[in-house]
């Protein structure tokens, strides 16, 4: 039976980690709900992806750092696509971030 679910519900409210929730993955295509919570990356860490990534914020504010151009600071609305192995990290998210994924081999 089909059924509706929305981004926007929160798992928990309380909790202070960043969380990660698969909403559909076929064919190597994934996609995902991101809940930051005013986290960053580690300093000195970059992700270096295999695969194609596109990101949008659907609520909060975050700046992504890309290697060897300025950092992009992102607001509801705002996607980005970021080709494969291109080193990116987040410097900094809202505590009310909500991204949306699209992980594409």
């Amino acid at each position: 039976m089909l059924q509706t679910s929305s981004l926007f519900t929160c798992p928990d409210p309380h909790f202070t980690e960043e969380t990660c929730d698969a909403l559909f993955e076929k064919n190597g295509v994934k996609i995902e709900r991101i809940i930051s919570r005013g986290q960053a990356s580690t300093k000195g860490f970059w992700y270096d992806q295999p695969c194609d990534e596109w990101v949008m914020i659907m609520r909060g504010e975050a700046v992504l750092e890309v290697q060897d151009q300025e950092p992009l600071s992102m607001h509801p609305g705002d996607h980005v696509m970021i080709p494969r192995h291109v080193r990116h990290r987040v410097a900094r998210t809202t505590p009310d971030t909500l991204w949306l994924a699209v992980h594409v081999p």
